[in-house]
């Protein structure tokens, strides 16, 4: 549930919630307060639909294998191409991620069978990407 709340544009239905679950009205009320109970805060009540409140002292995110996989050849791909800022913060990410993944996954994650090799590293950038990218979330014209 708490991916599908994750998900989802909030405010999520309880309707939404138990048809993307596959259970009743009944097992999604239930198990949001079996959720609250555990110190998830999730705000909203029947017929309003509710919001997922991120709150520190519930467990990180949990990834599949498949995700962590991903997670690794896009980082690893990003030390590989992207500007100084970029790829410092791409390894600087997958450290985290593997500090933070249960102890079978960091190994998972240490040990990943894709990888991103180049033959050839891209020349460095001329220009101040980090620059770039700051204007464009500024939406200021460069």
């Amino acid at each position: 549930m708490m991916q599908s709340l994750r998900r989802m544009p909030p405010p999520v239905t309880a309707t939404q919630l138990a048809n993307d679950m596959n259970v009743s009205l009944r097992t999604i009320y239930r198990d949001v307060d079996a959720l609250r109970g555990l110190g998830a805060v999730i705000d909203g009540e029947a017929g309003f639909g509710f919001t997922l409140i991120e709150d520190a002292a519930l467990p990180p995110l949990g990834f599949d294998n498949d995700e962590l996989e991903a997670l690794v050849l896009g980082l690893r791909n990003v030390e590989i191409i992207g500007d100084p800022a970029l790829a410092k913060a791409a390894t600087s990410a997958l450290a985290k991620i593997q500090a933070r993944v249960p102890p079978r996954q960091a190994d998972r994650l240490k040990h990943a069978i894709l990888d991103a090799h180049r033959f050839h590293r891209p020349e460095p950038p001329v220009i101040d990407i980090a620059a770039l990218r700051q204007a464009t979330w500024d939406e200021v014209c460069v």
